[in-house]
């Protein structure tokens, strides 16, 4: 008998499209809901079937996805996820019959509906979303920052620590030719290696230990990329004593980060790049200075980048990235990156555009002042003390008339409104208005398969009031243009965010609701104007695990008045957003001010 697929209370939330809290107050409200089948106290497991007929009786739901559906019944069947995928992937691929008989005709209709391909990658889509395979992958905007920075186009690239190939498939969006891998956990790796055969293309998986047991010892690519494991204490010390990879020295037990740095290298061709993810240590550890002193002499360092915490796991850290060349040149510079402080989007347009214009958007750091006893290569103790001469007395110059204009801007932009107390106006929910076919509710939009060459509007641009850009992710699925008067609101905030959108030509990115009227009954600043207020925050929040609150603007509460009135009040939010847009520049200049002026004097370029 086949065995029942079985949710938790997250799975729930995210078929529902809803918070985990508003699982919780659906199981205290509706004695309805259905029991638990399985789990803990602490994590209950429900019956699927049981579960999607409860959402959809209660219109919580149209109803569950086939894909949706067969993924758990897989997870169920399998009892592993890596299990799950494998036997789906090795089925679809012909490579043998899928052992779980009662689910072969669904997974023939999804094959049917999508392709071969289309069916593994949606089943690979729900594996990658897991818990755990998000706190053990490389997420895909890093994925692909990565491989472009190495450079694949229409070329070779290795992974020697590939788990289940989340590089080597951001590799092939950036138009690899050729895909090779390695890794120990030989679950990885048969999920890796199905990947490259269902989707047809060239390359080679193997399992095995990449620094003891190499399976690719003569193979010279045109870039590497890894997420490499990081603190190893067991890695070959021993053994490897005097191992051929090591030419720019033995690497000591304690740093065996370096250890990948240098296999890296020894599978690189002559001016091809490998671009590893490393811990931060590994660029000041007083053991590795031998080793990072000859990787500077030899040209081996092109660039080294600070990330933002939160850009990969362990979030809590900011990892380094590590941009290596193999070049018969070596150059007398390398760039230095200190992307630490900015948000995951900021930082990534700030690190293409540094590496790619050969330091001149970034800190060039002469080798020379470099190769001190401590041969310290962390990119936040490198920052110029100036921004140079001209150039930052033009900065202080034009910083000082940009504030001075912003200031002159503000009184003007202060809304003026009656401090007569009035009477309470009636209200009417967001839910209610989509009822009413007043508001259309469109998103959370997904990940797609494939990059897209069009800007993309995202929560974090909305909580960080900035524009929306072109970008490296996969393209959002479904794809939905943004048209002026939409209003965004995050899913996932600090505090409670809503824009009005005044241009179109952008699409609408992952982690924001739309909310789209019809303007001859809703003004849109009206909406987003009463959407941020501290009652409707109270109101459309919930807790999540990220530490940040969870929106769901349908809960938040709009007074219930006639569009002319509305657009009075529309206008007076209008001029608050223009105002607070213009404090948040004041802010920024400030602080731009202050550090160019501390620089400049500490070059002597300025006198007090």
């Amino acid at each position: 008998m086949q065995p029942r697929a079985r949710v938790t209370a997250a799975d729930i939330a995210r078929l529902a499209n809803v918070g985990r809290a508003a699982v919780s107050n659906w199981r205290k409200r509706y004695a309805s809901f259905p029991v638990p089948v399985g789990g803990t106290a602490a994590s209950p497991q429900f019956d699927l079937e049981q579960v999607e007929r409860w959402l959809v009786d209660e219109g919580k739901l149209p109803a569950v996805a086939d894909e949706d559906r067969l993924w758990r019944n897989l997870l169920a069947a399998a009892g592993d996820p890596a299990e799950a995928l494998a036997a789906a992937g090795e089925h679809l691929g012909g490579v043998r019959e899928l052992p779980f008989e009662g689910l072969r005709p669904e997974l023939a209709a999804l094959a049917d509906r999508h392709g071969k391909r289309g069916a593994f990658e949606q089943l690979w889509r729900r594996f990658a979303d897991l818990p755990g395979q998000r706190a053990v992958t490389t997420p895909d905007p890093l994925a692909d920052l990565m491989a472009g920075l190495a450079k694949v186009d229409g070329g070779s690239v290795l992974d020697p620590a590939c788990g289940t190939g989340r590089l080597l498939r951001a590799a092939i969006r950036a138009g690899a030719g050729v895909v090779y891998g390695q890794d120990n956990d030989s679950a990885a790796t048969r999920l890796a290696q199905l990947w490259v055969s269902v989707n047809d293309l060239t390359g080679d998986i193997r399992t095995g230990d990449s620094l003891r047991h190499d399976a690719y010892g003569d193979l010279a690519v045109d870039a590497v990329v890894a997420n490499l494991p990081f603190g190893l204490t067991n890695w070959g010390h021993e053994e490897l004593g005097y191992d051929r990879r090591w030419e720019f020295g033995v690497p000591p037990r304690t740093e065996p980060e370096l250890a990948w740095v240098q296999h890296a290298l020894a599978h690189v061709k002559p001016d091809g790049r490998a671009v590893l993810l490393m811990p931060p240590s590994a660029a000041s550890r007083r053991a590795g200075r031998r080793i990072r002193a000859e990787l500077l002499r030899r040209g081996a360092i092109l660039a080294i980048i600070a990330l933002p915490p939160g850009a990969a796991a362990p979030h809590a850290i900011g990892l380094h990235l590590w941009v290596l060349q193999r070049t018969p040149t070596p150059a007398g510079a390398i760039v230095l990156v200190d992307a630490a402080t900015d948000s995951v989007d900021e930082a990534y347009r700030k690190i293409v555009e540094a590496v790619e214009s050969g330091g001149k958007a970034g800190n060039v750091v002469p080798v020379i002042d470099l190769l001190d006893e401590e041969v310290d290569l962390t990119p936040g103790r490198h920052s110029p003390a100036a921004a140079g001469g001209v150039d930052a007395a033009t900065a202080l110059r034009q910083g000082r008339e940009r504030l001075a204009a912003i200031v002159e801007t503000l009184p003007g932009l202060i809304p003026e409104v009656g401090t007569e107390p009035g009477e309470a106006l009636p209200a009417v929910t967001v839910a209610e208005l989509i009822r009413a076919g007043q508001v259309q509710l469109l998103g959370p939009v997904k990940a797609g398969a494939e990059a897209v060459d069009r800007p993309v509007l995202t929560g974090d641009d909305v909580a960080n009031a900035r524009p929306p850009a072109r970008r490296t992710d996969p393209s959002p699925t479904p794809e939905i243009d943004l048209r002026p008067g939409d209003v965004v609101v995050p899913v996932l905030a600090s505090r409670l965010h809503a824009r009005v959108v005044t241009e179109e030509g952008a699409l609408l990115g992952r982690g924001l609701y739309l909310l789209r009227g019809n303007p001859e009954t809703l003004d849109p600043w009206f909406l987003a104007g009463y959407l941020r207020t501290s009652a409707n925050e109270r109101q459309a929040s919930s807790s999540s695990s990220s530490g940040s609150s969870r929106f769901d603007p349908r809960r938040a509460q709009v007074p219930r008045i006639p569009v002319v009135e509305q657009r009075r009040h529309g206008e007076v939010f209008r001029k608050l957003q223009l105002f607070d847009d213009a404090v948040r520049e004041a802010t920024a200049l400030s602080g731009l001010l202050s550090r160019h002026t501390a620089n400049s004097l500490a070059s002597g370029s300025a006198q007090p």
